[in-house]
């Protein structure tokens, strides 16, 4: 049975004590490392949850991927289930990348991401982008 999230976070003991807890979660946490397969599959997550974006949107808004590596990774999310990849009939080709269900449901893993991000990414010295 799956916890809920709401559970998951008012679970002190969640790790401890329990090893048939222990293993279960760290099962289902590697399993969704491995559907999301890349650090890159984060970011374009996060670009996808802006709005549905063409290629050259999210290579422009990732700035350091390489064409390979965002090829790689769309592919990758498409092939699990993650987002969807839809073509318009348009001169030249319009291709647009969505997020599935599946996909909009990592929305909260990714912003609780952010938060812990920037709580504790940056040093206190150092200027914060948001």
């Amino acid at each position: 049975m799956v916890m809920s999230l709401e559970d998951f976070m008012h679970s002190k003991e969640i790790f401890v004590h329990n090893k048939e807890n222990e293993a279960a979660c760290l099962s289902s946490v590697n399993q969704a490392l491995q559907i999301l397969g890349s650090k890159w599959a984060f970011l374009v997550l996060a670009q996808l949850y802006i709005r549905p974006q063409r290629f050259n949107q999210m290579h422009r808004q990732l700035g350091g991927i390489s064409t390979k590596s965002l090829t790689d990774t769309l592919r990758h999310l498409e092939h699990n289930g993650i987002l969807k990849r839809s073509v318009f009939p348009t001169v030249p080709v319009t291709v647009e990348y969505s997020l599935t269900e599946k996909g909009q449901e990592f929305q909260t893993v990714i912003y609780s991401m952010y938060v812990w991000g920037h709580k504790w990414g940056k040093q206190e010295n150092e200027p914060s982008d948001c």
